[in-house]
């Protein structure tokens, strides 16, 4: 195999060893076409450190779907299979297994129900419930898992930042320093989350934006090395890109020749018809310098020409340059609610990198077929928390009177939330802790889970990056103000139907029997 095929390792064999050491087992046994259920959902909110998420963005479903499509097993992956060997030195993977494999490995017969994209998520909810041929469903795991944490937390990211940025517009332009190719997958969560456009023009141009940007500071340099300055530099630029022309202003001296020049650029632009669009800032204290820059644009005649802040922004950092403008501008002379009106961010590195190591998302087996009917399965750990949800489930998003989300309501399969007088909810871990939900306090439930893949068949429309924006920002609106709070949030409500709590209990009382030796 050659170092460079990219097809060998990302096709299907873009998964665990041990998912496939299963699936070698399973096929021993007999039970490698036993139709199985695996949910999938993430443990805890993202966490920066020194702050805590309180929701989550659903993403990653889509290029997951594509991968599904496009990945089967070929001759090749059979042959690297049937080279691995043991401790002992014989084959790891017998012909027979492997003849099954290249006949059956793909993912056609795989059904997935799935939250859409762009939805408000929480912890411990199924997000993705896939059933299917128990092989084929288990080395489904880590591929699944490596598609929708990654972009699930780069969604959430982005959506942090534009709350604090009070929706103005947001540039993701991360991809240099992201997880190589990562990057593809970070734009695209991104532009669901709360970026508005990217500079990555390849993501861009696939999801239908317009890729943006300004220009680099080496551009400068280049003319000032020729002996054109900045300034020759800037009229340069706004020559070749009259319409568009947005200027780096700190390559030299920023309120000392940078925005003086570009101001003059601007000048010489309006007196030939064209509107200049503005200024970005890269480095110093941003906060004070946008105010120093809007003064002086204002005084000039500039005062809707846009500026552009970047240089390792996050949402704490955006709030707290809000937050410096309120205070500091009116001494200044400027108008802190116009000028706050005016600021774009550039997002890229804290970004692409969420600043939290890793969504913890799990990918759990919860049910298996046996004889005609669904048998719920159980992992019971000695952290309580980790102890599985099992069976057949829906998932029900619940508002109440003031139509706001109150609770995320885990039930079995045959409870229909909207038709019942009194719902007795469960925490999922604490016994003491119980809730009662009359009829009259909720304004409407809504299922969350919606039929993506039966049997490898896609029955859901593939959407636009539009709607998945637009289900996110209906979401957030009636997510509670304290759940959104980008510091100490409140913690949304997930719980269990008494149902669904019995059958956890149950369940977790047969397996400790049966771990303690008993029939």
């Amino acid at each position: 195999m050659k170092h460079h095929d990219r097809d060998t390792a990302e096709g299907i064999l873009f998964t665990d060893q041990y998912h496939l050491t299963s699936a070698q087992l399973y096929y021993r046994m007999g039970l490698h076409e036993k139709p199985a259920q695996f949910d999938y959902f993430f443990r805890s909110y993202p966490n920066y450190g020194d702050h805590q998420a309180g929701y989550c963005i659903f993403a990653g479903l889509e290029w997951l779907l594509d991968w599904m499509d496009q990945s089967r097993v070929r001759d090749q992956d059979v042959e690297y299979l049937r080279s691995q060997v043991g401790s002992d030195g014989s084959r790891l993977f017998a012909d027979d297994f492997l003849e099954w494999f290249r006949a059956e490995g793909d993912f056609s017969r795989i059904s997935l129900r799935a939250v859409p994209e762009g939805r408000v998520v929480h912890p411990n909810v199924p997000l993705a419930v896939v059933q299917g041929p128990l092989a084929l469903a288990q080395i489904l795991e880590t591929p699944l898992l490596n598609h929708l944490n990654y972009q699930t937390l780069i969604a959430t990211k982005a959506a942090r930042m534009s709350a604090a940025g009070r929706g103005r517009p947001l540039f993701e332009f991360g991809l240099r320093r992201a997880p190589e190719r990562g990057g593809n997958a970070a734009t695209r969560a991104a532009l669901i989350g709360g970026a508005d456009f990217s500079s990555n023009v390849g993501v861009s141009h696939l999801m239908g934006f317009q890729p943006k940007g300004t220009h680099a500071h080496s551009l400068v340099q280049v003319f000032m090395a020729l002996g054109e300055g900045e300034l020759g530099a800037f009229r340069a630029y706004a020559d070749v890109y009259p319409d568009d022309c947005l200027v780096l202003v700190d390559t030299v001296d920023t309120l000392g020749s940078g925005v003086p020049n570009a101001i003059t650029v601007f000048e010489e632009l309006r007196s030939k018809g064209h509107v200049p669009r503005g200024i970005r800032l890269d480095s110093g204290d941003l906060a004070y310098l946008a105010i120093q820059s809007a003064a002086m644009l204002d005084g000039a005649g500039f005062p809707d020409t846009s500026i552009v802040l970047s240089s390792g922004l996050d949402e704490l950092a955006i709030w707290q340059i809000i937050t410096q403008i309120e205070e500091e501008a009116p001494r200044y002379g400027v108008d802190a609610d116009r000028l706050i009106g005016r600021l774009v961010y550039g997002v890229g590195t804290s970004l692409v990198n969420s600043g939290s190591f890793a969504l913890d998302g799990v990918y759990k087996a919860s049910a298996i077929r046996i004889d005609e009917s669904w048998r719920p399965m159980l992992k019971v750990s000695e952290t309580p928390a980790k102890t599985i949800n099992p069976g057949e489930k829906r998932i029900w998003r619940v508002y109440d009177s003031r139509r706001t989300a109150t609770v995320d309501v885990l039930a079995m399969a045959d409870e229909e939330i909207p038709t019942m007088e009194r719902v007795r909810l469960r925490h999922p871990v604490r016994e003491e802790l119980t809730r009662a939900l009359e009829r009259r306090d909720i304004s409407s439930a809504e299922p969350l889970l919606v039929d993506i893949l039966r049997e490898g068949r896609r029955v859901a429309d593939q959407e636009t990056v539009e709607q998945m924006r637009g289900r996110r920002r209906v979401d957030l609106e009636r997510l509670d103000s304290g759940v959104r709070r980008l510091i100490n949030p409140h913690i949304y409500h997930v719980s269990l139907t008494e149902g669904l709590w019995a059958l956890k209990q149950r369940l977790v009382a047969e397996a400790r029997g049966k771990g303690q030796g008993s029939d």
